[in-house]
């Protein structure tokens, strides 16, 4: 009674015959919002890539070698790099390649600065590209990752399965956990000292 038939009769073409055909599930979507899909891809970039690791190591250069042209700009009569503030904007335009940077005029800040044209375009360029090997060949690098994302986009729509699906999935993760027991199983006993019980 509280079970729902999975199959509905159909017309026939003679009559006394019975044809059944599977009942048809209200239309789903398939993709999720493209909100979410942003969410996730953001998520991905974040966690899965280097690049806020880069991006970090890239505004701290900048700090430090913007700082180096300031201090050795200060005082040369003529200069256009009078500010810390023109030193930011100076290493921006410079690692950017813009070709819009002021030239410094003291020795030693051309060498600061020549110096972070090549380092701070390396790490600029080296993030963009870095990121996004990253992120197109993550599938390939972890599969199991993708086993797990898997199994976490089906359970996030766990009212869209059918029954199949849903045994499918199942096994899926009856194998997953079959698998991490054995690996449990094969790991060899930890050590009490490094464990930090003592007997």
């Amino acid at each position: 009674m509280g079970q729902q038939k999975r199959y509905e009769t159909v017309h026939t073409i003679r009559p006394g015959d019975e044809a059944l055909r599977r009942k048809r599930r209200p239309h789903r979507r398939l993709k999720p919002p493209p909100r979410a899909r942003f969410v996730r891809f953001l998520s991905v970039i974040i966690t899965q890539t280097p690049f806020l690791r880069m991006v970090s190591v890239l505004v701290v250069l900048w700090l430090l070698f913007s700082a180096g042209v300031y201090f050795a700009e200060r005082g040369i009569e003529g200069t256009t790099i009078y500010s810390y503030g023109r030193a930011l904007y100076w290493g921006v335009a410079a690692f950017s390649t813009a070709g819009i940077a002021d030239t410094p005029l003291a020795g030693t800040s051309q060498i600061v600065g020549g110096i972070w044209i090549v380092v701070g375009s390396t790490v600029f360029f080296g993030t963009i590209i870095a990121t996004i090997t990253t992120y197109f060949m993550r599938p390939l690098q972890r599969p199991v990752k993708q086993i797990i994302n898997t199994i976490e986009y089906n359970l996030e729509r766990l009212e869209d399965l059918t029954v199949d699906e849903l045994d499918l999935l199942k096994e899926t993760t009856d194998m997953l956990i079959d698998h991490i027991e054995q690996l449990k199983q094969e790991q060899p006993p930890s050590n009490d000292l490094h464990s930090g019980k003592l007997e």
